[in-house]
C-alpha cells in the first residue's frame, strides 16, 4: 500500500509508518515539476553530443555517431533499471559502491530520494539516468570512425557498472567516501567530466591512429559546422537542466547554478576563439562551440557552489587550458579524434579545482537547507586538497577499469572493437550500418563508378536510351 495522501494546498504528504510517531514528509509539486522538466532537457543533451561529434568527423561516419547517442541511451536505461542505480544510490551503499537493494527498482516509489528529501526516489531515479546516460555517450566518441557498432553495447553496459556507478558512489552517495570526506561536487565533474574524459583517453590509445592520420590533416576537417553548432545549441539548452536540475528543487539556489552556467559558456566560448583567432586570423564557428562545451563542463561542480563573478573565472580557465590541451595528443602520439580528454577531463578537474576554491557557504545556502564548510574564499583550505584526491581517484580509476574492459573484449569472439581497414577507409555509415546521414546516391557515386542502363560505366548515348 502506498502511504501517501494530498494537503488542502495540493502538496504530496508521504507517511513513514516505520517510525514511532509516524513522520510525514512533505514533497512539493513544484519541486518534482522542475526535476521532471530538468529530466527532459538533460535527454535532449545525449542527441545533442551525437550531432555535435558527428559534424566534427568525416561525411562517411556522420550518421554512426548520432546513433550512437540513442543507442547508448536505450543501454544504460536498461542497466540502470537492472543494478545501475542500486549500485550508485543504495542506501546502506559501502564507501565505494552500492548494493543491490533496488534490483530492478525495487523499493524505488513514494518515499524520499537519497538525494533530497524534498523529491520521491522515484523522480530522483529517472533524473540520475539521464546523467548515467549522458556520461558514457562522452566517452564513446573516441570510437569515432575506426569501430565496430555491435560491441560498443556490451562496452556501454559493462562501462555504466564498472566506471560511472562506483565513481558515482562515491561522488553523490551519503555513504561514498569523497561525500562523507567533504567532496564538493554539485552536477558531475569527476563523476560525469572527468570519468567520460579519460575513458577516452584509454579508448584512443588501445585502439591506435585512424589511417591517414598525421599525413592529411584537410582530410580530418569537420565536414559541418552546422551540425556542429546545432549539438551546441541542444548542450546548452539542456545544461540548464543539468546544473539548476542538481538543486533538486525550484528554488533560488537553482536559479543562481542556471546564471552562472550561462556566464561560464559565454565566457569559454569567446576565450578558445579568440586563442584560435591568433593563429589563423579567422572567425571559428568550431573553436567558439568547443570552448563553450568545455567551459559547461568546467562549471558543472561547481555551479551549485559559487558566485556569478567565479563563473567568468571558470570559463576563462577552460576555454584557453583545454585549448592547449588539444595540444596533448600531438606530443603523446595518440589519437583522440573529437578532444574528449582535453574538453572534458581536463575541464573536469580544472572545475574541480576552482571548486575548491571559489565555493562559498551563501552561495550553497540559497535553497535554505545545504550547509558547507565552503572552500578558500571561507577560509576552508583543506578543501583543496580533498578535491586534488577526489580528481585524481577519478582519472586513475575510469583509465584502469576501461583499459581492462577494452582488453577483455578484445579477446572475447565477436566484441573486438577496432574495424579492418578496407571497412575504416569506406566508412563505418556504409559497412556497419547500410544508412547515411546524407543522400544515398551521392555517397555512393564518390565510393564506386556509376552503373547506367546499359549495364556498364559509361553514359549510354541518346540512340542507346532511345532504343
Amino acid at each position: 500500500m502506498v502511504n501517501i495522501t494530498y494537503d488542502t494546498a495540493g502538496s504530496i504528504v508521504w507517511l513513514n509508518a516505520a517510525t514511532d510517531p509516524p513522520v510525514e514528509v512533505v514533497y512539493s509539486p513544484g519541486d518534482i515539476a522542475w526535476v521532471l522538466t530538468s529530466t527532459a532537457l538533460v535527454w535532449l543533451m545525449i542527441p545533442g553530443v551525437g550531432f555535435f561529434y558527428s559534424g566534427l568527423l568525416r561525411r562517411k561516419n556522420a550518421l554512426s555517431l548520432i546513433y550512437m547517442g540513442m543507442i547508448t541511451l536505450a543501454t544504460v536505461a536498461l542497466q540502470w533499471f537492472f543494478w545501475g542505480f542500486s549500485l550508485a544510490f543504495s542506501d546502506t551503499a559501502s564507501p565505494f559502491i552500492g548494493d543491490l537493494q533496488h534490483f530492478g527498482l525495487k523499493g524505488i516509489l513514494e518515499k524520499p530520494s537519497i538525494g533530497s528529501h524534498r523529491v520521491p526516489a522515484l523522480v530522483f531515479c529517472i533524473y540520475q539516468l539521464m546523467f548515467a546516460a549522458f556520461t558514457p555517450m562522452l566517452a564513446v566518441g573516441a570510437f569515432a570512425e575506426r569501430s565496430h557498432l555491435g560491441p560498443l553495447l556490451a562496452f556501454v553496459f559493462a562501462w555504466s557498472t564498472l566506471v560511472y556507478d562506483p565513481i558515482a558512489c562515491w561522488t553523490w552517495n551519503k555513504n561514498g567516501w569523497a561525500k562523507k570526506l567533504g567532496g564538493l561536487d554539485f552536477a558531475g565533474g569527476t563523476p560525469v567530466h572527468i570519468s567520460s574524459g579519460t575513458a577516452a583517453l584509454a579508448i584512443s590509445i588501445y585502439l591506435g591512429k585512424r589511417k591517414g592520420y598525421g599525413t592529411d590533416s584537410l582530410a580530418f576537417k569537420p565536414h559541418n559546422a552546422t551540425y556542429v553548432i546545432l549539438g551546441t545549441i541542444f548542450l546548452c539548452f539542456g545544461w540548464f537542466g543539468f546544473n539548476g536540475g542538481s538543486a533538486l528543487a525550484a528554488n533560488l539556489r537553482a536559479a543562481q547554478a542556471c546564471v552562472v552556467t550561462s556566464i561560464a559558456g559565454s565566457a569559454g566560448g569567446l576565450t578558445w576563439m579568440l586563442w584560435d583567432y591568433r593563429i589563423e586570423k579567422k572567425w571559428s564557428a568550431v573553436g567558439f562551440c568547443s570552448g563553450v562545451i568545455a567551459a559547461l563542463a568546467a562549471i558543472t561542480p561547481g555551479s551549485g557552489f559559487v558566485g556569478a563573478p567565479a563563473a567568468v573565472l571558470f570559463g576563462v580557465m577552460a576555454g584557453t587550458i583545454c585549448n592547449f590541451a588539444t595540444l596533448l595528443k600531438y606530443f603523446v602520439g595518440y589519437d583522440d579524434s573529437l578532444d574528449i580528454f582535453a574538453s572534458h577531463a581536463v575541464a573536469g578537474t580544472i572545475g574541480n579545482i576552482l571548486t575548491a576554491i571559489f565555493a562559498q557557504k551563501s552561495v550553497a545556502g540559497f535553497d535554505g537547507f545545504t550547509e558547507i564548510k565552503g572552500g578558500w574564499l571561507d577560509g576552508h583550505f583543506i578543501q583543496l586538497a580533498w578535491h586534488i584526491a577526489d580528481s585524481a581517484s577519478g582519472l586513475g580509476y575510469s583509465f584502469a577499469m576501461t583499459s581492462i574492459i577494452l582488453w577483455v573484449m578484445h579477446y572475447i569472439p565477436g566484441l573486438r572493437l577496432r574495424v579492418p581497414e578496407e571497412t575504416e577507409i569506406i566508412g563505418i555509415d556504409e559497412r556497419e550500418m547500410g544508412e547515411f546521414a546524407y543522400d544515398y546516391v551521392a555517397l555512393r557515386r564518390e565510393l564506386k563508378p556509376t552503373a547506367y542502363s546499359n549495364g556498364t560505366t559509361t553514359k549510354p548515348t541518346m540512340a542507346q536510351r532511345n532504343a
